[in-house]
């Protein structure tokens, strides 16, 4: 776990970066400077652009990191990342073609409920391509086993545009709908800069040939559009339907609540970076020793650090909602459902690289496939039901049923569990701390009882699970911070 630990430590301290930024940007600037009406849209349009980059990427990026490793001579290399660039293409310029053809009739479909999405659908298009090219040179990176830069760009450099373009509204600078066309630039000059960090990494030799497996990459890549994308998928379907049956503005108040929630998987992304090759590679020399490894160790240090977040969001969610306008708050419930469902993917460590990257792939389609079609269903029912708390409802069912499935799975097909004796310990800990300080409150200004709180329950949390030693990388990681502060004394 040692290169796992050193990158995830750096994506870590980038992603949470990022969140922070992003937090601000959620919670405060599209709040009060872009108003409801713009925010839901750019939700929507974004959300909407992702459901759409799977099918135009082709889960080529999810194929580069299966497949990169298996070749060990560079010319099988070179025409694989070849096609690998091409493929999309396949698939971009007919979806260009027949949305052009058919452009007035889907603007008018998607706008039905709420007119001011007809003007912008072709943005989630390009916003689509932009995103699927970059999701392709940055898998590109991880391969090589560079994922710092590619993570840099993923989650940080968007997040600072928009609080850059944010301002520049609010200063009259630009117009809202500009807000939206300088976005969409963004995410075209972001492709285009991690497509060159790529081939300086590796620049291979540029040929129409194709690999000699090049079946077996295009099976993979079919099977794997879906349920690559599978979780962030289950979200994006929530903010795509929401404006179907509310007001757009509704989006915006469940977008709030998901990105809170959404903080806790910050980990375990930092962490998938270097975990998904190395755990492709792992399987390619069928190295089972080394994938029950990562798994349980993946498993129980995202569990220990997550489980910390979660403690730390839900705990402090109404001090939280006291700090924006007030039209927001009804997400509290969003916040700990989106959370908790977040928590338990957490815990199930490296389990969905092992399925993707083994001979046992192709049950990710159909397990894709039935995972949206059930929230799809749930969001129909629930949402008419209660509001934006169903589509949180539905989501945290689907994926609770779900990735419980994953872990039987990889069970029955690798004899293989994340969970040890500690798991059930830290969990202990987790509900015992949560219900313990649930009924604590201070009665100060919002900001200093978040920080008390905080504090309290950082200092506790760590030195139990030290304690106890639930984790000997955690436990390690504390020890040279101690001996690092007894160095600079």
């Amino acid at each position: 776990m040692g290169i796992v630990l050193k990158q995830s430590f750096r994506n870590t301290i980038i992603i949470y970066t990022a969140f922070v930024v992003g937090g601000i940007n959620a919670l405060f600037l599209y709040t009060r400077f872009l108003k409801e009406e713009y925010y839901g849209l750019v939700t929507y349009l974004l959300s909407t652009a992702n459901l759409l980059m799977p099918l135009t990427a082709f889960g080529i990026q999810y194929t580069i990191v299966k497949f990169y490793t298996s070749y060990t001579i560079k010319k099988e290399r070179d025409r694989f990342l070849s096609a690998a660039l091409l493929i999309p293409l396949l698939i971009a310029i007919p979806i260009a073609f027949f949305g052009n053809l058919f452009y007035h009739e889907i603007a008018s479909y998607l706008s039905e409920e709420n007119a001011i999405i007809k003007d912008y659908t072709y943005i989630i298009y390009l916003v689509a391509i932009a995103t699927a090219y970059f999701e392709i040179f940055y898998a590109w990176s991880k391969v090589l086993l560079k994922s710092v830069f590619g993570n840099v760009l993923k989650e940080l450099y968007n997040r600072v545009v928009v609080m850059m373009l944010l301002f520049l509204v609010f200063f009259d600078v630009i117009s809202k709908p500009e807000f939206i066309y300088y976005l969409t630039g963004a995410y075209f000059i972001r492709a285009l800069i991690m497509m060159i960090y790529a081939l300086k990494l590796y620049r291979p030799k540029f040929t129409f040939s194709v690999p000699e497996n090049y079946i077996e990459v295009l099976k993979y890549s079919g099977y794997i559009i879906l349920a690559g994308s599978a979780g962030a998928i289950l979200l994006d379907i929530d903010k795509v339907m929401i404006p179907a049956k509310k007001a757009i503005e509704y989006t915006a108040y469940y977008s709030v609540g998901v990105y809170i929630g959404s903080v806790i998987e910050a980990p375990g992304r930092a962490m998938a970076q270097i975990l998904q090759p190395l755990t492709a590679k792992a399987l390619n020399e069928g190295n089972n020793t080394e994938v029950n490894s990562l798994y349980k160790k993946s498993s129980i240090n995202l569990l220990l650090i997550s489980g910390l977040i979660f403690l730390l969001i839900n705990l402090n969610i109404i001090e939280l909602y006291k700090m924006i306008p007030e039209k927001y708050s009804g997400g509290v419930l969003v916040v700990l459902m989106i959370s908790f469902a977040k928590l338990y993917i957490m815990s199930l460590g490296s389990n969905g690289a092992i399925i993707s990257n083994s001979k046992y792939y192709k049950i990710l389609l159909p397990y894709g496939i039935a995972m949206a079609l059930s929230v799809y269903f749930l969001n129909h029912w629930l949402i008419d039901l209660i509001g934006i708390n169903g589509a949180a409802l539905s989501t945290l069912i689907v994926i609770l049923f779900f990735n419980t499935l994953k872990i039987w799975y990889v069970k029955h097909k690798f004899n293989m569990l994340p969970f040890t004796s500690k798991t059930f310990v830290l969990i202990f800990v987790i509900a015992t701390l949560y219900a313990i300080f649930y009924f604590l409150n201070f009665h100060f200004h919002p900001i200093i009882n978040i920080v008390l709180k905080s504090v309290l329950i950082i200092v506790i949390y760590l030195f139990v699970v030290s304690k106890l030693k639930i984790s000997e990388d955690v436990n390690q990681l504390l020890k040279k911070l101690n001996h690092f502060k007894k160095g600079n004394r």
